[in-house]
């Protein structure tokens, strides 16, 4: 096995961040066990499932109208590297909050495979952040007059 197949497997194994692969279908094909902590899915429940396993329903329409354009055209609104914010549902139903890019899976003749996704549960983070925006409106609001 080379060097880059060996880094590869252990980026995948060891990572933190949710490692999901797809096929042309959205038909998950690799669900790392960072995947298996963040959305709560043992590898074999997620593996061969539409990415609806972790998509809120009313976000569906448009995460497929986005998916199936970058499929048909290789081209995503989103640059290499752009991290995107989105919410995503665990296996026991919870809504966390998502970071992630997401990396074209081409051929060799640059035909549209998949999609690569590297996810990270920003849940906690957002919450904070939503709190001190919440602290803060609260705190520019000017007393009413008795």
């Amino acid at each position: 096995m080379d060097l880059t197949r060996l880094a590869a497997d252990a980026i995948l194994t060891a990572a933190a961040d949710a490692v999901v692969a797809t096929d042309r279908d959205g038909i998950i094909q690799v669900w790392n066990p960072g995947a298996e902590r963040i959305f709560g899915h043992r590898a074999d429940e997620a593996l061969g499932q539409s990415l609806d396993l972790i998509i809120p329903d009313r976000l569906r329409p448009r995460h497929w109208e986005g998916f199936h354009r970058v499929m048909a055209t290789g081209e995503s609104h989103y640059g290499a590297g752009d991290l995107l914010s989105v919410p995503g549902i665990r296996k026991d139903g919870q809504r966390i909050s998502l970071e992630f890019t997401i990396v074209p899976l081409k051929d060799e003749q640059g035909q549209m495979q998949g999609l690569a996704a590297v996810m990270r549960d920003v849940t906690s983070r957002f919450e904070e952040i939503r709190a001190l925006k919440q602290k803060l409106a609260e705190a520019s609001v000017p007393p009413s007059p008795h």
